[in-house]
């Protein structure tokens, strides 16, 4: 039987965490602390001092679902078994074991780089251990998201682009839910910004 140039990508991956020392397969419990959900709600909530938000460690796992790699930092999305959440990598927090001759900070950039970056695969049980944080603007990295998604559909607006077509091309599937987004974060419409 012959393997699928997936497959063989996949077994090819594996060799080369294998030769890297990683297990893949570890049989070791991997202990969660919190669920995608729960961190979520206890987090977005602007009104409540989160206990999640006071550093607290939380180590979550789940499958790999996105990946968008920006230099030396990423975000993923994770999905455990209540829904899913987004986290952000940054290569200078990944720890590797630090092989013999070897600087930690060598090998935290090949885990980066080369773990991360390459060997992973959308689809792969993955653990994450790190805290929540909010950004310098005071709200949650999700929060960020959906402003920058609005701001850049205004802009999309702004130079003609039907709104419709701005909330699929900033990857909103549901207008409605767009159209709340845009007046809450704007306070007016997006029609409002179509040109003259």
């Amino acid at each position: 039987m012959e393997l699928s140039e997936q497959e063989v990508i996949r077994r090819e991956s594996l060799q080369k965490m294998k030769d890297m020392g990683i297990n893949p397969y570890p049989a070791d419990e991997y202990v969660v602390t919190g669920y995608s959900t729960e961190i979520k709600a206890t987090f977005e909530d602007e009104n409540q001092e989160a206990e999640w938000y006071n550093g607290k460690p939380v180590r979550i796992a789940g499958r790999l679902m996105s990946r968008r790699i920006m230099g030396k930092a990423s975000f993923i999305e994770l999905q455990d078994s209540k829904g899913r959440i987004q986290v952000y990598v940054s290569r200078d927090d990944i720890q590797a074991p630090t092989p013999e001759g070897e600087t930690a900070t060598t090998a935290e950039q090949q885990m980066y780089n080369v773990v991360f970056k390459k060997l992973l695969d959308i689809g792969d049980f993955i653990g994450i251990e790190g805290f929540t944080f909010r950004t310098q603007m005071g709200m949650s990295v999700t929060q960020y998201i959906r402003v920058k998604k609005i701001l850049y559909a205004q802009a999309l607006i702004q130079n003609g682009l039907p709104p419709t077509l701005a909330a699929q091309y900033c990857s909103y599937d549901n207008y409605s839910t767009f159209y709340r987004n845009y007046k809450k974060i704007l306070l007016h419409s997006p029609e409002q910004d179509l040109p003259q």
